[in-house]
């Protein structure tokens, strides 16, 4: 494919891997990469130094471009983003606040610049400070979220500005694919899809958590701290909501999450881990190569859109 996100990037598929904390690894990133997309590395809340490991282990899994995302909340960021200017990822991707303050170094180097954005009102200003793209990423989303759903948030977006848009949220496969492109994207993000694949190094019980997800199961804690967070129901989450009804101090409902994600990626914890994870969990059935997971977002897109015509217009 050769539309302007595949050309901006240098990769086959127009579909980059979230940058979900803790599982996205320098395997899964290597893995997305070497079957077409663009991997991302996720920084997370650790330190610059083991960021760094992450990016020359992938480097010897994979030629392909790939990326880091960067949460901007986090305490080492300064660190973090010296570090990237040294090692020159192909791309970083942005969440949690504005990368302004890095952006004219990150462009300086040769990296293409991605922040993930949940309104209009941030994609607008991050055009105009240079970004490369942007990422849409609606509130069907797994981990820290917005409130706009993608079907929303995608189209006016895309309207907004003119760099490459990408669509992320709820995309589970070749349908959620054809629907983004419908509504003017340039490309796709996926999370949770690739949680469940064979290269992910996160704990099966994990993996089979989103497996066996129904649809009611990723819900939202968090908005009463102002920091919202999806993942999947179980007793960490039913907690929070207790929390949270009760007026709960701030601090106790912060306290509550603290190694939470650790807790479910590397002790495969499914009841006091925190199982990041969007609502189309419901729709994984299976864990496949990374490779295979890419390809069926662009699998049978002629028969999707024949659907589409015999629906919308009786032929």
């Amino acid at each position: 494919m050769e539309n302007r996100l595949c050309k901006l990037l240098g990769i086959e598929y127009p579909i980059i891997q979230g940058g979900m904390a803790w599982v996205a690894t320098a395997e899964l990133a290597a893995a997305v990469s070497n079957g077409g997309g663009l991997g991302l590395i996720a920084a997370g809340g650790a330190p610059a130094d083991v960021v760094r490991d992450q990016i020359r282990k992938c480097r010897e899994l994979t030629d392909k471009p790939f990326g880091v995302n960067v949460m901007l909340m986090t305490p080492f960021v300064d660190d973090i983003m010296a570090m990237l200017l040294e090692e020159k990822p192909a791309v970083v991707a942005t969440g949690a606040g504005n990368p302004g303050k890095y952006m004219e170094s990150l462009k300086a180097a040769g990296i293409q610049v991605l922040p993930v954005v949940a309104s209009v009102a941030m994609a607008k200003r991050m055009e105009k400070i240079g970004a490369d793209a942007v990422i849409a990423e609606g509130t069907e989303a797994g981990g820290h979220i917005g409130e706009i759903t993608t079907m929303c948030l995608t189209p006016q977006i895309v309207d907004a500005v003119s760099i490459p848009v990408v669509c992320a949220g709820g995309i589970a496969d070749v349908r959620g694919a054809v629907a983004a492109f419908a509504l003017g994207a340039d490309g796709i993000q996926v999370g949770t899809r690739f949680l469940a694949s064979e290269e992910c190094i996160a704990h099966e019980n994990y993996k089979q958590a989103v497996i066996k997800a129904k649809d009611r199961d990723a819900v939202v804690t968090g908005r009463s701290t102002g920091a919202p967070v999806r993942a999947l129901k179980n007793n960490l989450t039913k907690e929070y909501a207790r929390l949270e009804k009760e007026n709960a101090p701030f601090e106790e409902i912060e306290a509550l999450g603290v190694g939470g994600l650790r807790r479910a990626f590397l002790e495969g914890d499914v009841k006091m881990g925190s199982l990041m994870a969007g609502q189309s969990a419901a729709m994984v059935n299976k864990i496949e190569p990374c490779a295979d997971i890419i390809k069926s977002y662009f699998a049978e897109v002629e028969a999707v859109l024949a659907k589409v015509r015999e629906n919308m217009l009786g032929e």
